[in-house]
């Protein structure tokens, strides 16, 4: 299984070039999830909280190509990370690092391969691809890759106390785990105190709150509402406790 978590979006050609790719260069009934193409623009940091939390949900033996790559083009290395049991294929720019962080057992390596067509502007699909199509069809790239101690690009294992995506109903994601606060933690955003709920319907409607959302997060929200437009949210807005 192939995952896709990328800051293309859906509205461009980018995530269906680089299908094209994983077909042509995988077997033909690979599967290919899309877990996330709105990952905040040019951010990896806020991709590597979101990519941490997320993975947790697919098995051992999957291969994520994870793209957030403003430095695309630049001497930024590319690498392949094995975590736990799962591979993850993409730029050495801290999009991995809290994944590697957190794994009990980690292995990495360079990709040194070239191909023929290799744009400058999307690796993505002309470097990262073909790699992870081979690693989840079972034919490991040995000549592609040099075997690496760590990542370049390295990222502490502890949370991150800011917003990290926002969904469209205008929830606002962070990157905190929800079993490390005090169940009755009041959090403050933009001035504003947030008390904790369970769920929704605990909560007033167009009452703001936080919860654990299903991914294990600390979650901001608004019953009926969109905490992004209550609160003027944005990915990058802090998180803080509120006195």
């Amino acid at each position: 299984m192939i995952v896709l978590f990328t800051d293309f979006g859906i509205d461009d050609p980018y995530v269906g070039q680089m299908k094209a790719v994983l077909l042509r260069v995988g077997r033909a009934d690979m599967a290919i999830v899309d877990l996330l193409h709105r990952v905040p623009d040019f951010a990896p940091r806020a991709g590597a909280h979101l990519l941490a939390a997320l993975q947790a949900g697919f098995d051992r033996g999957s291969v994520f190509l994870a793209v957030v790559d403003p430095g695309v083009g630049s001497d930024r290395p590319a690498v392949v990370l094995e975590a736990d049991g799962k591979y993850y294929v993409g730029p050495d720019n801290g999009l991995l690092a809290v994944v590697a962080a957190r794994a009990r057992e980690q292995r990495s390596w360079r990709i040194v391969w070239h191909p023929e067509r290799l744009s400058a502007s999307f690796h993505g699909r002309d470097l990262f691809a073909p790699v992870a199509a081979r690693i989840a069809s079972g034919d490991w790239p040995v000549a592609w890759l040099a075997a690496s101690s760590r990542l370049q690009h390295v990222l502490p294992a502890d949370d991150l106390a800011e917003v990290i995506y926002i969904d469209h109903y205008g929830n606002a994601m962070t990157g905190m785990r929800a079993a490390k606060l005090p169940p009755q933690a009041r959090l403050c955003l933009c001035g504003r105190a947030i008390p904790p709920a369970r769920v929704f319907a605990e909560a007033a409607a167009g009452e703001a709150f936080w919860y654990e959302n299903s991914v294990g997060l600390v979650e901001v929200a608004v019953n009926r509402g969109s905490a992004a437009s209550l609160l003027r949210l944005a990915p990058g807005s802090p998180v803080a406790f509120a006195d």
